[in-house]
């Protein structure tokens, strides 16, 4: 008998010690991937993760969107610029929104972003809104994306969140707008040539948001707005804003040409060579301050048309 449990003892070590053995033998050993690290859009950085060693994802791409400005941990001020992509099912007629709050809960502003192409798709799509904010009351907040959510039902509401950091000043840059005078516009005579010789440039510092072609053209087109009394008492004026009349896409070709695209539905550019002249040079001239513009183009063709 005192055989027989030795010989089941030996057995129960034997397979014990062929269990471990196998266990040891097939125990999943850790992975080393390779220490590099993939920029995301919003300037953060990710590494490769196991098992498999493919990149982790960057913020908000497992929700379906990617954000460029503001990028990570960067100081904002209004007006902001938002830019980024997201998936289709973001978008209800190529619109969504973005709301900032501080840290206090306060909601500060609302942007309406806009896809930039067809945004009927499952893909990433560019969009871009521009964020104006009050004052914050603290260092820093919240800047909540929320899809377009038509039907209203809690389980279609997509919503990522990033934090962001408020700038104390905003930075801003002198820019020029170009009206017209037609007193400075006259010939000898006193009849006003309808000439670029009655154009005047008024000088404003916007913040650095509103200096990009497309900002500083949309800042022209406000025109009355923009004069001072002390600018219309010199005689300075401008038919701008016109109804329906906005900007609708800038491209700067390699040449130097800028070509400008306007929306104008109720034809407000025509009505004589002499007015179609002015508010045409006057768009022209704002925009030949960028030194890379050489030449100015509208389209569609029949803008400015008398």
């Amino acid at each position: 008998m005192k055989k027989t449990y030795t010989t089941i003892i030996v057995i129960l070590i034997g397979l014990i010690l062929v269990g471990a053995v196998y266990y040891f033998l097939n125990k999943e050993k850790p992975v080393a991937c390779q220490m590099d690290a993939k920029e995301c859009p919003d300037g953060s950085f990710v590494g490769r993760v196991p098992p498999n060693c493919e990149f982790a994802l960057c913020p908000g791409e497992e929700a379906g969107i990617l954000i460029t400005s503001p990028e990570k941990e960067e100081e904002i001020f209004s007006p902001w610029r938002i830019m980024g992509q997201a998936k289709g099912p973001w978008y209800f007629e190529a619109q969504f929104k973005a709301e900032l709050y501080d840290d206090n809960q306060n909601l500060l502003g609302t942007a309406i972003l806009t896809s930039i192409g067809d945004w009927m798709t499952e893909d990433f799509v560019p969009f871009e809104g521009e964020l104006i904010f009050t004052k914050p009351t603290t260092p820093s907040g919240v800047l909540r994306f929320l899809s377009d959510n038509p039907s209203g039902l809690p389980q279609n509401q997509k919503v990522f969140e990033m934090k962001v950091q408020f700038a104390e000043t905003t930075p801003t840059q002198k820019i020029l707008l170009y009206y017209y005078n037609p007193e400075k516009d006259k010939d000898k005579q006193g009849n006003v040539k309808c000439s670029r010789d009655g154009l005047v440039a008024i000088e404003r510092e916007v913040s650095v948001n509103e200096t990009s072609i497309i900002g500083v053209i949309n800042l022209l087109l406000r025109g009355k707005e923009n004069l001072t009394a002390e600018d219309k008492a010199q005689g300075i004026t401008t038919e701008y804003p016109l109804e329906g009349f906005s900007l609708e896409e800038a491209v700067l070709k390699a040449d130097g040409t800028l070509v400008l695209t306007f929306s104008d539905p109720f034809n407000k550019t025509s009505g004589g060579s002499c007015r179609a002249g002015i508010l045409w040079f006057q768009i022209e001239e704002t925009a030949k301050q960028f030194e890379d513009v050489k030449k100015v183009e509208f389209l569609p063709e029949e803008l400015f048309q008398p």
